[in-house]
């Protein structure tokens, strides 16, 4: 049974000591050269602190950050990337809360975050990648792994909090290699993909694609941030690194669609496509099937408190615009079910509830935050027999007359207006239906009791009312349009609400 997350690592160095691991657009790292330094830099962290402990990594992002990542996994620790390009403010906020030893940085990343706090040692990266062959220390290694439990923590990612502070998401080594164990079987990755990183590394999408490619022995292309914002190089990117898989955010698939970017080049190698993060919009979901027909389009939803994914679906079909694509079954290794206001279980179809998960790929919980986590990772309901955590997401679902799950709206997305209990999903997904209309995001404004709408596309206001006439109810009109060339992205690649507001309201 595997209890570390480095057995697919050096499974996969036996297997395949001198094919590329990660790669980015200057540096490769094997197999072999991957698991050399990582225990370099595990021997040296390991000299440093103790096991458990959280070693942010504040460096740029490429194929040595993840050796760094392995490096803390052998020093029996975990890891926490974090953003330089971040306010300073936000990233002391998450040192503050993390309160480690040792922290790995690069100058770059240094300089840009500016005026951040640290107490503990800062190391320089570089001085981490200098490291000789006399640096490994086997005995610690094997000591530190001796000592190792699969309950131990592997990552932390910080999430928005409301309250302004950020939640850190720690997730253990066994949440993360039973969801693997299904992931990689059920999408059929293997030690022949290629899989195209689009996901910042303080993302969980990332995990998917960094843990995809250890556990198979595939190789990883991180692709350069700034190809995202133009259509036509990272076309060229995917065709010429010969990607077959893309597990991305919604929004980064819609750039080229939005921008008609299979006009000028189609990569043919791709044949594994795998959303989350937002609502895929169903026009931009059929462009991409029409041009790759025999790809593999997956739906996938999950916070990230679940280790990236609680259920999937398989998209086998063309939707109409309109439509809602479903979010689909549970995976093998989780339990994934409905509950009403009162907390009872809802089965029967059509009926909105909050989607509660439970398993072993639940998070271990908010970092140094005992009443956050209590809160959001409580005892199930419905069991009254023994103990049994769900995490509630927030979300709320319901299941189709097919059996499957289909994502409604957040909790927090339903408004009072005129009256009226309101979802800014089903406004958006109507607007998606007009002619000329693209992406489209609705925020309410509730110092002006106002609904403004936001989208890409050449329609006018008068085309997109005619176009609602038959599709929404006169109050659930938007009292606002905004045409934008492009709508605002966080850096995680989904639509950014925050920015909408701040700008446009």
């Amino acid at each position: 049974m595997i209890q570390n997350i480095l057995c697919y690592l050096e499974e996969s160095e036996k297997a395949y000591p001198d094919k590329p691991a990660f790669s980015d657009e200057h540096t490769r790292l094997t197999y072999k050269e991957l698991l050399s330094l990582s225990r370099r830099i595990g021997s040296f962290l390991g000299r440093k602190t103790g096991p458990r402990r959280p070693i942010p990594v504040m460096t740029e992002k490429n194929a040595y950050t993840l050796g760094a990542f392995m490096g803390i996994v052998h020093a029996g620790c975990f890891y926490i990337y974090l953003d330089a390009g971040q306010p300073s403010e936000r990233l002391n906020r998450i040192l503050n809360t993390l309160q480690a030893d040792i922290m790995i940085a690069d100058s770059p990343s240094l300089k840009a975050a500016g005026a951040i706090s640290f107490a503990g040692e800062i190391l320089d990266m570089g001085m981490l990648l200098s490291l000789g062959s006399d640096a490994e220390d086997p005995l610690l290694l094997a000591s530190i792994r001796g000592q190792a439990m699969d309950t131990d923590p592997l990552y932390g990612i910080f999430t928005s909090g409301s309250t302004g502070t950020p939640k850190g998401v720690v997730v253990g080594h066994r949440s993360v290699i039973d969801f693997m164990e299904h992931f990689t079987e059920m999408f059929h990755i293997t030690s022949g993909d290629v899989i195209g990183n689009q996901a910042p590394f303080d993302f969980d999408v990332s995990v998917k694609d960094i843990y995809s490619t250890l556990k198979t022995g595939a190789s990883m292309e991180i692709i350069p941030k700034r190809l995202f914002s133009i259509p036509t190089g990272l076309l060229d990117y995917l065709c010429d690194k010969k990607i077959t898989t893309a597990i991305w955010a919604v929004s980064a698939l819609c750039i080229i669609t939005t921008l008609n970017g299979f006009t000028y080049r189609v990569p043919e190698h791709l044949d594994k496509v795998l959303f989350s993060g937002e609502v895929m919009p169903v026009k931009h979901l059929n462009t991409w099937r029409s041009y790759l027909p025999d790809a593999m389009f997956v739906n996938l939803y999950g916070p990230t408190e679940i280790t990236c994914n609680c259920t999937y679906h398989v998209v086998d079909r063309d939707f109409e615009p309109g439509s809602h694509i479903p979010i689909g079954l549970p995976f093998p290794n989780e339990k994934v079910f409905l509950l009403d206001g009162d907390d009872r279980l809802i089965t029967g179809p059509g009926i909105c509830g909050e989607l509660c998960v439970s398993g072993t790929a639940l998070a271990l919980g908010y970092y140094r935050d005992r009443e956050k986590t209590a809160a959001a990772f409580v005892q199930n309901p419905l069991n009254q027999d023994y103990p049994e955590t769900i995490y509630r997401t927030g979300d709320m679902a319901y299941y189709g007359e097919d059996g499957l799950l289909y994502y409604h709206a957040r909790r927090d997305f339903q408004i009072k207006h005129m009256g009226h209990r309101i979802e800014l999903g089903e406004i958006e997904a109507a607007l998606e239906t007009v002619s000329g209309v693209g992406r489209a995001v609705c925020i309410f404004l509730e110092e002006k009791n106002k609904i403004a709408a936001f989208y890409e596309g050449e329609a006018d206001k008068k085309m997109i009312a005619a176009g609602l006439e038959h599709l929404l109810p006169r109050y659930m009109f938007p009292n606002r349009y905004v045409n934008l060339p492009a709508l605002p992205l966080t850096k995680n690649g989904k639509v950014d609400r925050q920015a909408l507001r701040r700008l446009y309201g």
